[in-house]
């Protein structure tokens, strides 16, 4: 199922929500507003109206909340205290942790719930337009839409791998601890090379990262080398 040329609006204006809007755009899709303004949004999509949340969700066709996690609660229940959600509007949100029944005050005015979440670090730069081709986004929907929140996917650029909802708080954690230890090992890695002098520790400790993660991704199971890895594979 191909989503129709839809009407866009986005809820967020931070790294995540102007880089899917550029996306949808790409291919087609026609953006209404989105919620704030900046530098950022400016770059990712120049000219694009900042209007006020009940606005966007008044003229979108498909709203994506691209917003901090915490907050994706008291938003959507606010939206449907005021009757903005509109019966058959398509409702994405970007959270990790959740599948579709935060969106349940969305749903129960109407609107079609899907959770679509990129894993991938965003920079909120024109480098994420790339980088969503090599991704892959977890998605929950009612089996009904499912085809909608996958179809939708694939206009990203990414591929759709489909997380049950009560595995969301798993399918975060996994994620988290991927980033976070990632993040503070390397860290930790580069200001020790800072501190005994070493110069352009970025430059060095670079191949060595990339290099063992794509090493311990080959290395897990379902992976295409997995199987063809000999006894050389416990080598240095």
């Amino acid at each position: 199922m191909t989503p129709a040329r839809l009407g866009v609006g986005i809820v967020g204006a931070g790294r995540v929500g102007p880089v899917l809007a550029a996306a949808l755009a790409g291919v087609g899709h026609a953006l209404v507003g989105i919620s704030g303004g900046g530098d950022r949004v400016e770059a990712m999509l120049p000219g694009l109206a900042v209007l006020d949340v009940p606005t966007i969700v008044e003229r979108a066709e498909l709203v994506i909340l691209a917003v901090p996690t915490s907050e994706l609660p008291a938003l959507v229940a606010g939206l449907a205290a005021t009757e903005a959600w509109q019966p058959g509007q398509l409702v994405v949100h970007t959270a990790a942790e959740h599948g579709v029944e935060v969106l349940e005050p969305a749903r129960a005015a109407g609107a079609i719930p899907l959770a679509i979440h990129p894993a991938m670090a965003f920079t909120g730069t024109s480098l994420d337009l790339a980088r969503l081709r090599d991704a892959v986004c977890a998605v929950t929907a009612p089996a009904p839409v499912l085809p909608i929140a996958q179809a939708l996917v694939v206009e990203l650029g990414a591929e759709p791998v489909v997380v049950a909802e009560a595995d969301r708080a798993d399918y975060a954690e996994a994620v988290a601890m991927a980033t976070e230890t990632g993040e503070r090992v390397v860290g930790d890695a580069l200001a020790r090379l800072a501190a005994i002098g070493v110069d352009r520790p970025v430059r060095l400790l670079g191949p060595v990262v990339r290099s063992s993660v794509e090493r311990a991704l080959s290395r897990a199971p379902g992976h295409p080398e997995a199987d063809t890895l000999g006894d050389d594979s416990k080598g240095p």
